[in-house]
């Protein structure tokens, strides 16, 4: 028998020999079924290590004998989804987006397709229920800057506003403050009257002198009721409905900076059948015209 060894009295087992205020650390092994299983997953690592990719290198990764990649089985399957579509998409390739309500599946389709759409590339600026903020329209009323029909709102998908698209929508409001087009005082004025439209201007004064300064300067993209004009992409003053805010300092800061947002294009980077789900989906909305 070893002399070294240290038995503890009350159980009889081997110690380690370490001590802490007096208690002594057991020698006592791991179960076997413990050891077992930790066996087992090292030799479930190294299997799996040899049959699929594991390792990075220096400019690729191993590929594993199965050589499985994630990434072509989404692909694989997407493709069989897309497949699955097909009837549905040849169809709505071939149907004028005026004439998609009158077949209620290729409507639920396209609304489906429209929707998903949507989440993925319209949500981030427009909110996942269209509802919009500041800066973004919001796409469940009825005001719209370029018109609320399908065609309107496909061709707006499609070319964009302000974007890099040579077709693009655009409507420059001048920037009368920045450009010096403008006195502070003018643009405050102008500001009084554009929020007298909606019977919320605070200075009568302020109305009269600003309703010469719009004559002169606004009516020819607003009109001279304030209306708008979507062939010109600009706005109704006069229906309380505002991208940038209704507050004074909202209007001011339009008139003094023209704003200018930009909504990117989809043409070439959504397929045209996309874009036309997505053109009767934002139209079902509620304020489609």
């Amino acid at each position: 028998m070893d002399d070294h060894k240290n038995i503890d009295e009350a159980t009889g087992l081997e110690t380690t020999g370490h001590s802490w205020d007096g208690i002594r650390e057991l020698n006592q092994p791991l179960p076997k079924w413990w050891l077992y299983v930790f066996y087992a997953t090292i030799i479930w690592a190294i299997g799996y290590w040899i049959v699929y990719p594991a390792w990075p290198t220096s400019s690729d990764y191993t590929k594993g004998i199965w050589g499985y990649s994630q990434r072509a089985a989404v692909v694989d399957q997407m493709s069989m989804a897309r497949k699955a579509q097909d009837t549905y998409r040849n169809a709505l390739d071939k149907t004028a987006l005026t004439e998609i309500s009158a077949n209620p599946d290729l409507l639920n389709f396209s609304l489906a397709g429209g929707k998903a759409a949507f989440g993925d590339n319209c949500a981030p600026c427009h909110g996942r229920g269209a509802q919009g903020s500041k800066g973004y329209p919001n796409l469940n009323d009825d005001s719209w800057l370029w018109g609320g029909t399908l065609d309107d709102i496909h061709k707006t998908l499609r070319v964009g506003v302000r974007s890099t698209h040579e077709d693009t929508r655009t409507s420059d409001m001048p920037k009368f403050g920045i450009d010096k087009l403008l006195e502070p005082g003018q643009i405050n004025d102008v500001a009084e009257y554009v929020l007298s439209l909606t019977s919320r201007s605070t200075s009568p004064e302020a109305v009269e002198r600003g309703k010469a300064v719009f004559a002169e300067q606004c009516v020819a993209c607003h009109g001279e009721q304030g209306k708008g004009n979507k062939e010109l992409g600009s706005p109704n003053l006069t229906d309380g409905i505002w991208l940038y805010g209704d507050k004074k300092e909202d209007v001011v800061e339009s008139i003094r900076t023209g704003r200018g947002g930009v909504m990117p294009f989809w043409e070439n980077r959504l397929d045209p059948i996309t874009i036309k789900q997505l053109a009767v989906y934002v139209h079902s909305l509620g304020g489609g015209k």
